[in-house]
C-alpha cells in the first residue's frame, strides 16, 4: 500500500552520494517523508557529492536564499592532465608533465582570488535557445559563451602529493569549481582537471550536520522528521525582526508596517510567540515591506514542530 503523502516543513541537510542526481536523492528524500512538496536549492552534478540542503512545505519559498549563498567545496585536482568537461566524466585530451613546486602552487592560486572572469564550460546543464550546454557538447558542437563574474573568497592548499592536489574553496554562488581547476592547471603550465568535489558549505548550512540517504533510510519513520531544520536557517544570515502578536497578524496579511530600524534590503520576520516565523521582507523609509510570507497554517505547524524538537 502507497503511504500516504503529508504535510512536511522544514530542512533537510543530506549529504549526497557519488553517482546519484540531485533530483533523484530529492524524489528518494521526498518518499522517506512522505513529503508531499519538495524541492531542493541547486544541483550537484552527479560526480558531486555532499552538502545538497532540500526544502520541504513551507521552506520551498525561500530556496532562493541558499542558491544565492556562498559556497564551500574540497576539490581534488589531478594535475598533467586536461578533459574536455573539466572533470573526468571525459576522456583526458591533453598531458602534459608536472614541474611545480608548493611556491608555484601558492602563486598560482593566488591569483584567482577577488572577482574573476569565468567562462562556464561546454559541460553544464546552462541553456541556450533553450537547450544545456552539455547536449551541444555531447554533439560535439561548441556554442559561444559570455564569462560571467565571480567571487573567490579563499583557496586553501588540504594537500600535494605528486599529480593530486585537494584544495578547499569558497566562492560566490554560480562558480564553476570544474573551471576553476582547468584555469588553476593552465596557470600551473601542466594542466588539470576535477577528478573529485564535495561540497562542504552553503551559506552557514555545514555538511558536517548533514544526513546520508542511508541512514535516513535506516531510521524509524516517525525519528525522521527530527533531521528537519528549521525553515528560517535558509536566512540565517539575515537581520532579523520580531513584532508583537497584533502586529505580527497584520503582517502576514501582506500589510506594510511602521518599523523603527535602518533601511535593509533582508531581514526575516518574526512574531511574539517562540519560533514563530513569519516570513521574509525588507526595510525601505522606515517601512517593513513583505517579500514572501508564511500562510497562517504553515506558521502553526512549524511553531508546533519547534516546540516539539526542543
Amino acid at each position: 500500500m502507497k503511504a500516504q503523502r503529508r504535510a512536511v516543513h522544514g530542512v533537510l541537510l543530506l549529504d549526497k552520494p557519488v553517482g546519484m542526481t540531485s533530483n533523484q536523492a530529492l524524489q528518494r528524500a521526498k518518499r522517506l517523508l512522505r513529503a508531499e512538496k519538495a524541492g531542493h536549492t541547486g544541483t550537484l552534478d552527479p560526480l558531486a557529492s555532499g552538502l545538497l540542503p532540500l526544502c520541504f512545505g513551507a521552506a520551498t519559498k525561500f530556496a532562493q536564499a541558499c542558491l544565492d549563498a556562498d559556497k564551500c567545496y574540497r576539490a581534488t585536482l589531478a594535475l598533467g592532465e586536461r578533459t574536455a568537461s573539466g572533470d573526468r566524466e571525459t576522456p583526458v585530451i591533453e598531458r602534459r608533465s608536472i614541474s611545480v613546486d608548493r611556491a608555484t602552487i601558492d602563486a598560482a592560486l593566488q591569483r584567482f582570488i577577488g572577482a574573476i572572469e569565468q567562462v562556464p564550460p561546454m559541460h553544464s546543464a546552462l541553456k541556450k535557445d533553450g537547450k544545456a550546454l552539455y547536449d551541444y557538447a555531447r554533439a560535439g558542437v561548441e556554442v559561444a559563451r559570455e564569462p560571467r563574474r565571480v567571487t573567490i573568497h579563499r583557496i586553501d592548499v588540504v594537500s600535494w602529493h605528486g599529480a593530486e592536489l585537494v584544495l578547499d574553496v569558497s566562492c560566490s554562488k554560480g562558480t564553476y569549481i570544474r573551471a576553476l581547476a582547468d584555469d588553476i592547471g593552465q596557470a600551473l603550465e601542466c594542466g588539470a582537471h576535477l577528478s573529485a568535489l564535495r561540497r562542504t558549505a552553503a551559506g552557514r548550512l555545514d555538511l558536517r550536520d548533514a544526513i546520508t540517504l542511508d541512514a535516513l533510510d535506516a531510521m524509524e519513520a516517525a525519528a525522521r522528521d527530527t533531521r528537519l531544520k528549521p525553515t528560517d536557517c535558509l536566512l540565517a544570515e539575515w537581520p532579523a525582526v520580531r513584532l508583537p502578536s497584533e502586529e505580527a497578524g497584520r503582517f502576514l496579511t501582506g500589510l506594510r508596517r511602521r518599523i523603527d530600524g535602518a533601511d535593509a534590503a533582508a531581514v526575516r520576520v518574526y512574531g511574539s510567540e517562540p519560533h514563530a516565523f513569519l516570513g521574509s521582507a525588507h526595510i525601505s523609509a522606515g517601512e517593513l515591506i513583505a517579500d514572501r510570507l508564511l500562510s497562517p497554517l504553515e506558521v502553526q505547524a512549524t511553531i508546533v514542530a519547534e516546540s516539539e524538537s526542543v
